[in-house]
């Protein structure tokens, strides 16, 4: 559509759905997007088989990003790409969102064509890689190469039922970087002002190429978590602004059960459907037991950080929840799987399976 959903037209869309859960994913054998894409390391049976798992336990939806660097290096084999993946999905009975620019990118490293890199010992998503780049994101001479981008991608999938929604960007202005001691630094460069216009433009772009589904942008900048009970909720000028452009409100929220009730509240009255886009932190109280209930409740589309414990090593959690729980390894942070498809925690993939059933019946 041209122009952002009335609230009349995106419930009556929501409507005919399901209530969707799903998983952020990654192949277990690649270390970050570029990988997971690039023709020399697309996994395609790994894919398939991983895609088995979460569809054993009635998942119906995931979550994947795209990348810029490798649209620029080798666009038709690429869209190529996207296609098989869209097919092995729908093949297990998924929906698939699909994300065009990324600014997490905790490796601090611009992306590049090539190996990415084995994981750093010890440090979760040690390899991952922004999109298009910080170093594209503050320089505005790129820009056209990323409206082409975002324009032929849309414009080939714009009427595919296999694609659920379009999430145009993932945290924009997230200048978070682990360093190569598992420290948190920070991107040095304009990346809010830059970040804030750019997401504007993406939104207008996929727009103008009239997709049949409808788009979101997460708001996430601002949002209460575990570690630092932030006193408001999305009153930061990157949150209002995914809001204001979303035809359906998505949200991440690592995050206690009483911190989503509160969230929803918040969002709820914007009479929207809503999706959390990212959770599940288990060292920081986001759990499968208390938080999936909630989203059941309220019919909130869930996608849970991780399905299949692989190179991305986000069964670590982040540095800072490493140096308060001196016995993190016991816990996993992320994913649900292990590689041969067996469980982290049965009793939490029955709990999946159980809420998945009675709402979907």
């Amino acid at each position: 559509m041209k122009r952002r959903w009335t609230e009349e037209e995106i419930n009556a869309w929501a409507a005919q759905r399901p209530w969707f859960v799903g998983m952020n994913f990654l192949p277990s054998t690649a270390v970050n997007w570029n990988e997971m894409w690039a023709k020399e390391t697309f996994d395609l049976p790994t894919i398939k088989r991983e895609l088995s798992y979460a569809q054993s336990i009635g998942m119906n939806t995931l979550r994947t990003n795209l990348p810029f660097i490798v649209y620029l290096y080798d666009k038709e084999g690429l869209i190529e790409r996207i296609d098989q993946f869209l097919a092995a999905a729908s093949e297990c009975g998924i929906h698939t969102m699909l994300t065009l620019m990324d600014d997490c990118g905790f490796s601090g490293e611009h992306p590049y064509i090539g190996f990415q890199g084995e994981p750093r010992p010890g440090v979760h998503n040690s390899r991952g890689a922004a999109s298009p780049g910080r170093n594209v994101v503050t320089q505005k001479l790129y820009w056209p190469l990323v409206e082409e981008y975002i324009r032929t991608i849309v414009r080939r999938f714009k009427d595919d039922e296999r694609i659920l929604i379009w999430d145009v960007y993932n945290e924009p202005s997230n200048d978070g970087i682990f360093g190569d001691d598992g420290q948190m630094l920070h991107f040095q460069g304009p990346l809010t002002e830059h970040s804030l216009e750019l997401c504007r433009q993406a939104v207008s772009w996929v727009r103008d190429e009239d997709p049949s589904q409808p788009l979101t942008v997460g708001a996430w900048r601002n949002m209460k978590i575990f570690i630092d009970r932030t006193p408001k909720i999305f009153d930061h000028e990157i949150d209002k602004m995914a809001l204001e452009l979303s035809d359906v409100i998505t949200f991440h929220a690592y995050s206690p059960k009483d911190v989503i009730e509160e969230t929803l509240a918040i969002l709820e009255p914007l009479n929207r459907p809503i999706m959390c886009t990212e959770w599940l932190a288990r060292h920081a109280q986001s759990t499968v037991e208390d938080i999936l209930p909630i989203f059941a409740k309220h019919k909130v589309g869930a996608y849970n950080w991780g399905l299949v414990n692989g190179k991305t090593q986000t069964h670590l959690p982040w540095p800072v929840i490493m140096q308060a729980s001196p016995d993190y390894i016991k816990t996993w942070f992320h994913d649900l799987f292990k590689a041969d498809g067996s469980a982290y925690d049965q009793a939490e993939l029955d709990l999946f399976a159980s809420l998945i059933k009675e709402h979907n019946a």
